[in-house]
């Protein structure tokens, strides 16, 4: 796998085109998603090691991305921690006993990786399918994005109840945050044990805080969990929503590649990174909405603009949207391809 275009691509080394791979590449905006997803419930598909990989595996057979990357959800270390979580179409996930005073903040577990131990079997079910063809990327949420879920009980436009905690009791929003980012740390390290090549940390509510609060309550535990990794071999990549603007304090976190939202221009925000920290994106998802001609033209606008550049691997700002057509995402994928630096 170090020979690989992502592997070496994401550690700034020459590639002969960007590696693609996409957020949600195995996900709603695909009709065989819908036939698995049709028969399971949610958790019941991320908890099954078969089904785990068969998911997985559609975006490798079907548009021939250049990495896999772990069927699963963000929240299951919430779930593991003692969170009562569902998932209802429509609603989105949903945690039954938030997470509001210093009992329940008492009452999370850390010790659980026997029961995350269905991501471990996936990802050895899923290396077996990929026999070595591309990399496996593993990925957790990120502390803040998880302990909004679990304060919130759900998905929230304002995070009311997230930053009432942060502001009014910091302490105890600092012990939540903590005792997440312990639990994160040992799962990464246990994908990593069970064979991904590669981790990305998602901080996918990180753009509602405000720099200092993102400093306080997100990056300084992104950078802890991305102390306690065992890394060797194995890129780490820090994302959130947010990353035109937080980016240059990411990389102080240390991870190999930051994936890098499309509000910005991707050339100028890497020459404002460390020497050898690598990039990911930053094609604005509504882009695979419009016509061919156009997706073709954006694509090509955005690897004028990187070309010359090691350390670059080609993804969307955020995931597909779930009703982007299907043709266009292969479309997409193809003229990537086609491509040479």
């Amino acid at each position: 796998m170090r020979d690989s275009l992502i592997i070496k691509a994401a550690f700034s080394e020459a590639t002969e085109r960007p590696p693609v791979w996409m957020m949600r590449q195995a996900g709603r905006f695909m009709p065989q998603y819908w036939e698995i997803k049709n028969k399971y419930s949610f958790l019941e598909m991320c908890k099954t090691p078969e089904i785990a990989a068969d998911v997985t595996m559609l975006p490798v057979d079907l548009l021939g991305i250049d990495a896999a990357i772990l069927f699963s959800d963000i929240l299951v270390t919430g779930e593991a921690m003692g969170g009562d979580l569902s998932f209802t179409q429509g609603i989105g996930p949903k945690f039954a006993n938030p997470v509001r005073t210093q009992k329940d903040i008492d009452a999370l577990q850390t010790n659980v990786g026997d029961k995350l131990q269905y991501v471990a079997d996936a990802i050895k079910v899923i290396q077996q399918r990929l026999n070595g063809s591309i990399p496996l990327i593993g990925f957790a949420g990120a502390p803040f994005t998880v302990m909004s879920y679990l304060v919130e009980g759900g998905s929230s436009k304002d995070f009311k109840l997230t930053k009432l905690m942060m502001h009014n009791e910091p302490a105890m929003a600092h012990q939540l945050l903590s005792k997440i980012a312990d639990v994160t740390a040992d799962y990464l390290n246990m994908q990593i044990a069970a064979g991904v090549n590669a981790v990305q940390i998602f901080d996918s509510w990180a753009q509602a805080l405000s720099w200092d609060d993102y400093t306080e309550f997100s990056h300084n535990y992104i950078a802890q969990i991305i102390s306690k990794l065992n890394r060797k071999d194995i890129p780490v990549i820090s994302f959130c929503k947010g990353s035109s603007v937080f980016a240059p304090l990411m990389a102080e976190a240390k991870p190999d590649v930051i994936s890098i939202d499309w509000n910005v221009d991707l050339l100028d925000m890497k020459r404002r990174l460390p020497q050898g920290t690598a990039v990911q994106g930053n094609l604005d998802p509504h882009i695979l909405y419009a016509d061919k001609k156009v997706i073709k033209e954006r694509i090509y606008r955005l690897f004028d603009r990187m070309k010359g550049e090691n350390g670059f691997i080609f993804n969307l700002g955020h995931g597909i949207m779930p009703d982007i057509p299907f043709d266009n995402v292969k479309y997409a994928i193809d003229v990537i391809k086609e491509y040479t630096f």
